[in-house]
């Protein structure tokens, strides 16, 4: 018998919600749970220690809730706290329910697109600081070089919908610039935040028709629905209601006006206090 358990899909602020659309758009048929960590936004400059806790904290809230699948949409939540949380709490507070992040998803299709093995990463800085993605690369694929480049500026203009503004050409062709820079035989850019296809129409414009961008939400979305069929036991506690629910730590008018950036839909959001 089903548990009235939808997927949990949690990010610091708002770029989840580009993964939360193609994963509905590929497994539309389960109930889905939004949490929000917006009130503590941004992650990507924040300690490991900082966001460790206030993911932990969040993924706990969200249990309660009634997920026993959390996907992190968060580049630096699954950077920072993941590992820890998989292997350090789960074990104590939840060992039948379990925690994913975007960041191997991602990784794994490196090795089926790039042709020159010269892969560039742009990312918030708590990502590129955390070398995440070169780890988990060197996994897979050790003969790929990897290049970051940190762009501090470009979640501020999304979130402030500055992001299809003459301004933010700047500040896309800069990080853009600088990262090709680097090595002019990169062909394959991870999006690695899940902010960032906001601004796809633009980084496409400065950039080499050679290079692909990578973003995350459908792959992502591909591999939860692997993860489903691997693990029926899994599957089967998730509810099929074709039901997405809301739920941020600021105020849901802010929420409600930030996500309509993200998403084509009216939603009701519901405010969740974490004590904190």
């Amino acid at each position: 018998m089903r548990r009235n358990s939808p997927i949990g899909i949690f990010d610091s602020g708002y770029g989840g919600l580009t993964i939360l659309e193609q994963i509905r758009k590929r497994l539309p048929q389960y109930d889905y749970l939004y949490f929000g960590d917006n009130a503590r936004t941004p992650y990507g400059t924040r300690s490991f220690e900082v966001v460790y806790r206030y993911t932990l904290q969040c993924v706990e809230q969200m249990f309660a809730m009634g997920c026993e699948l959390v996907i992190l949409a968060c580049n630096t939540a699954s950077a920072k706290a993941l590992r820890s949380i998989q292997q350090r709490d789960l074990p104590h507070i939840a060992p039948e329910r379990r925690v994913l992040g975007v960041i191997r998803p991602t990784v794994e299709v490196i090795g089926q697109i790039t042709k020159t093995n010269h892969v560039g990463l742009l990312a918030t800085p708590g990502t590129v600081q955390s070398d995440s993605y070169r780890i988990e690369i060197e996994k897979y694929y050790p003969s790929v070089v990897l290049h970051s480049e940190a762009c501090p500026m470009w979640v501020p203009l999304i979130e402030n919908n500055e992001h299809l503004s003459e301004g933010a050409d700047y500040f896309v062709k800069k990080y853009l610039d600088a990262l090709l820079g680097k090595d002019g035989m990169i062909d394959t850019v991870i999006l690695g935040c899940t902010h960032y296809p906001l601004l796809l129409g633009k980084i496409r414009k400065y950039a080499p028709a050679s290079v692909r961008f990578l973003s995350q939400g459908e792959i992502v979305a591909e591999s939860l629905a692997d993860y489903l069929v691997r693990h029926p036991e899994m599957e089967e506690r998730c509810s099929l209601g074709a039901f997405c629910s809301y739920f941020t730590t600021e105020s849901v008018d802010k929420f409600s006006a930030s996500a309509s950036i993200f998403l084509r839909e009216d939603i009701k959001v519901s405010h969740v206090d974490l004590g904190v």
